[in-house]
């Protein structure tokens, strides 16, 4: 695959000495690059996956853009859609360090100022572009209301297309329809706009070797901070230490737990929607106890 892009690579990266996998791929290749002008890191597919890079890239910018100094964020030096050929996203290379308790304590720490930076919108919630959660579309564009925006823009898709996918069971249905209808009464209206990483479990953040903490393969906008937060609980891996830096810099206000089931239950139906059934009861357990919550 890197011959039919090499042109594109080598402009940026200088004439290419080595290229190895680095088994960090889950949908598309990755490779680190050896090459004249240093190391780099690239995803690149001819599939499917190769429709997501450009909106990636826009969600790297506008974190970059956005993060603290102590927060790093991969410069994109490249990136192209596919088309003609393989669609590739050139990034620098990030040296990997140690996952300590400093490095946990700075991740957390500098994703509460994150949360707090002005955000793009203008006040309201979504992102510029569609982007994309894994292989399955994300859709955007903004939005005032945060349960509106959560219930049409992210719980609604992924349970249409369990739906038409045959993963859908009907008796979850009851459940679904008061979430819905009363999303309203469980998330705030107007939570402060903060830009999210959008898919942060513990696969997405590096220790770096230069002592900060990274981000990488965001499915990137504007919404409420707990959103990040409960992906950060739902699958585990982040140390203790994470928690409670974030909570000490920004405490969670109360009512988080209910929330927060809301949130998950978006990553949840994903998931089913990828791997399929194997996420059923974790699906019908969480979709219950949001619909109590109401």
């Amino acid at each position: 695959m890197i011959d039919a892009i090499r042109p594109e690579v080598e402009a940026v990266t200088g004439p290419i000495a080595r290229v190895e996998a680095t088994g960090a791929g889950c949908i598309s290749t990755a490779l680190r690059i050896e090459a004249a002008r240093g190391t780099f890191f690239l995803k690149a597919s001819a599939g499917a996956p190769g429709d997501t890079f450009e909106a990636e890239a826009a969600g790297l910018e506008a974190l970059r853009a956005a993060a603290p100094g102590d927060l790093g964020v991969p410069r994109v030096l490249g990136v192209r859609n596919r088309g003609a050929g393989p669609g590739f996203l050139l990034l620098e290379w990030i040296e990997p360090g140690r996952a300590d308790e400093r490095h946990w304590r700075r991740l957390g720490a500098a994703l509460a100022a994150l949360h707090r930076a002005p955000a793009p919108g203008g006040g309201a919630y979504g992102f510029d572009v569609d982007d994309f959660i894994g292989r399955l579309p994300q859709a955007n564009g903004w939005m005032e209301d945060w349960p509106a925006f959560f219930a049409r823009r992210r719980l609604l898709p992924q349970i249409e297309r369990a739906r038409a996918g045959g993963r859908w069971r009907k008796r979850w249905d009851a459940h679904a329809a008061r979430l819905l209808a009363g999303i309203g009464g469980l998330l705030p209206a107007r939570p402060r706009p903060s830009l999210l990483h959008g898919d942060l479990w513990s696969g997405n953040q590096l220790a770096g070797a230069d002592g900060r903490a990274w981000l990488i393969d965001p499915a990137a906008y504007v919404g409420d901070r707990e959103a990040d937060l409960a992906m950060t609980e739902l699958f585990g891996g982040f140390a203790p230490a994470f928690h409670d830096a974030y909570r000490a810099a920004w405490p969670i206000d109360p009512g988080y737990a209910d929330r927060r089931a809301v949130y998950d239950l978006y990553h949840l139906l994903n998931h089913l929607n990828h791997f399929g059934g194997s996420y059923a009861a974790s699906v019908e357990r969480t979709l219950a106890r949001a619909a109590a919550a109401l």
